[in-house]
């Protein structure tokens, strides 16, 4: 099993742990400290190792900040770990807060008092992060104090060691492109921003750079380290050597000098002091790098990670793979889906799901001979009010029964080598009510109004997150997530800086991959999402228009289920896309499905009827 299943909490956890720390902070002449959920890297998930904002609080989401003072203690998280959070921290040590309408920075300036002493380890915020936090600092007279040593690391008597999971060579198959190619453009890039090196911190950029994957995360296949990379092409890669095998040695430096992680600082310092010009990406990159430039003479050089955009703009192979990935993927989950609606009302619990989901993975990818390699995040599997909550992470305490009249939400995906999936379907539970089947074909609307747009080069994420909502809007409704989120390539399934959503900064380009995941959520009775995957086209010029406009192409290839449809509420073109959409799932998958699973399919594909009005 990939996935584990959590049993009750650690009774340790929360007013223990955080007594520790104040004795630690009182010792130290120091008011507060700032624990975030992030590691040196930034990356959505973080070794055993570094998971101190779960062993502070017993809060497991990806995203969080947890400020504790000496008489006080907050929990900052955002709008899908709002029900979560509850349920895992101790209220009577904890008081929450929103991390997005009073995140740290704001937070800060109407908290803390003049000359009050906040602490934080520098490589666990962002330069950025800590750009804002300090201007915050200013305006109440804080004093934001930086660390040697993270207290958290001091007080974890039984912290567990960093990973030493084996490095292995990502094909040229998979990868498309060499990696000596690669860095070679980078360079180019580096020199173009006026620097004479960069610090790569993010593991997925170095994954894609060196054409390397690891296992030093869970569902993530990264090795963690760093990188300094030159223009002239000199490059240095800073990871732990026991991960390598001869060959991994062999390939790895003919592309740059290896050194052990601790030796990172040192390389930073010795290139300020020569004069280096570095680039770092101020919201990837540690303060701590900052710090270190700065105070040795060198020069930083504000720039987005060199190869944060050519990894988000999947070149020809790698589209090929996610295609192959999907209709694989596709086959699984169809075959779930197939067995789901046979079983009685009540027979199944949550955990049930999820196992008999990663096995019927790892059955098709052994008859396809392209093995699951790991599922690409902990499987969101929601029975009635569960589904409510966003982001639910279903554990041995929590699993529920699937019970008559309820709805069911299952956020799951794969990784395989060829490509990372990402997938929820909605299904009903016995009947549904007539408020499910509106709610889920408003959602639906939303879907289809992504799959279907079209827009012109320049487009970002920001201006079209609407078009998923319209629908929902108009009944007074709204769902507390973004609409898409980037993914990658035998990477991250949450991978930026492509997005949909109010914050979706970053202009959509040829290749990019995204979610189209719209939802909705009654808390206490039911949620709602539906999600695939979609590839941003090149852009065509359309007939009889002034400019080419860009497309989507959906990656997904699995039945969205009709019993939840209410016909009459779609446009002929919506059912037009869905009836399309299911025939194309039909003639992918149907061949690799036989049996009642591919009588099930034709079933579950079969046209809706047309009851649309305009």
């Amino acid at each position: 099993m990939f996935q584990t299943f959590d049993s009750a909490g650690d009774p340790a956890v929360g007013k223990p742990r955080v007594a520790l720390l104040r004795q630690w902070l009182e010792a130290n002449g120091l008011d507060g400290f700032i624990v975030p959920r992030a590691d040196e890297h930034q990356g959505e998930y973080v070794a055993d190792r570094s998971a101190r904002l779960k062993w502070l609080t017993g809060f497991s989401g990806s995203a969080g900040v947890a400020i504790v003072l000496r008489d006080r203690a907050f929990v900052f998280v955002d709008g899908r770990y709002t029900l979560q959070v509850r349920s895992e921290v101790d209220l009577d040590v904890f008081s929450i807060e929103s991390l997005v309408d009073n995140p740290p920075a704001v937070w800060l300036k109407d908290n803390l008092g003049k000359g009050a002493r906040l602490s934080f380890d520098p490589w666990l915020h962002t330069i950025s992060e800590v750009k804002a936090l300090q201007a915050s600092a200013d305006k109440s007279g804080a004093v934001l104090v930086p660390l040697d040593k993270n207290p958290i690391d001091i007080i974890w008597k039984d912290q567990p060691e960093a990973p030493v999971a084996p490095v292995e060579l990502h094909p040229i198959g998979f990868a498309g492109e060499l990696a000596k190619d690669k860095l070679a453009r980078l360079a180019i890039a580096i020199a173009k921003d006026g620097a004479t090196h960069a610090a790569l911190t993010d593991p997925s950029s170095i994954a894609w750079a060196f054409n390397i994957r690891g296992g030093d995360v869970p569902h993530t296949p990264l090795a963690l380290g760093f990188a300094i990379l030159a223009a002239d092409g000199s490059h240095q890669l800073f990871m732990d050597k026991r991960k390598f095998s001869r060959q991994v040695v062999a390939y790895l430096t003919q592309l740059a000098e290896p050194h052990e992680p601790g030796k990172f600082e040192a390389a930073i310092v010795a290139l300020a002091k020569s004069g280096a010009k570095i680039a770092l990406d101020p919201v990837l990159a540690a303060d701590r790098l900052r710090m270190l430039v700065e105070a040795n003479g060198g020069t930083v050089i504000t720039a987005v990670d060199p190869a944060r955009i050519p990894r988000a703009t999947k070149n020809q192979a790698e589209i090929n793979g996610s295609r192959a990935a999907h209709r694989r993927d596709g086959a699984a989950v169809a075959k779930l889906l197939c067995w789901l609606e046979r079983q009685k009302p009540g027979s199944l619990d949550e955990i049930s799901v999820v196992t008999r989901l990663e096995e019927s993975r790892r059955q098709t990818g052994e008859e396809t001979q392209m093995p699951l390699r790991d599922v690409s995040f902990d499987t969101i599997s929601g029975a009635g009010p569960n589904g409510a909550i966003m982001h639910y992470r279903v554990s041995r305490a929590t699993s529920r029964k699937l019970r008559a009249g309820e709805l069911f939400l299952l956020d799951s995906g794969a990784q395989y080598q060829d490509g990372t999936t990402d997938i929820t379907r909605t299904v009903p539970i016995g009947q549904p009510t007539e408020e499910m089947r509106e709610r889920f074909t408003l959602v639906l609307k939303g879907m289809i109004g992504i799959s279907t747009l079209r827009f012109p080069a320049g487009t970002r994420g920001s201006e079209i997150d609407a078009v998923a909502r319209m629908a929902l809007w108009k009944h007074g409704c709204d769902f507390a997530h973004g609409t898409g989120h980037g993914v990658g390539s035998y990477l991250a399934v949450h991978e930026g800086p492509q997005r949909i959503a109010r914050t979706g900064t970053e202009k959509l380009l040829e290749g990019m991959m995204l979610s189209n995941e719209p939802g909705y959520y009654k808390e206490g009775s039911y949620g709602i999402r539906i999600e695939n995957l979609i590839l941003v086209t090149p852009a065509v010029q359309i007939d009889g228009g002034d400019i080419a406009m860009h497309a989507f192409e959906t990656l997904t290839l699995a039945p969205i289920d009709v019993r939840l449809v209410r016909s009459d509420l779609l446009t002929r073109e919506e059912l037009h896309w869905l009836d399309a959409y299911h025939a194309r799932v039909l003639a992918e998958i149907g061949p690799m499905l036989d049996g009642e699973t591919l009588t099930w399919l034709e079933k579950a594909t079969a046209p809706l009827p047309h009851d649309a009005k305009i």
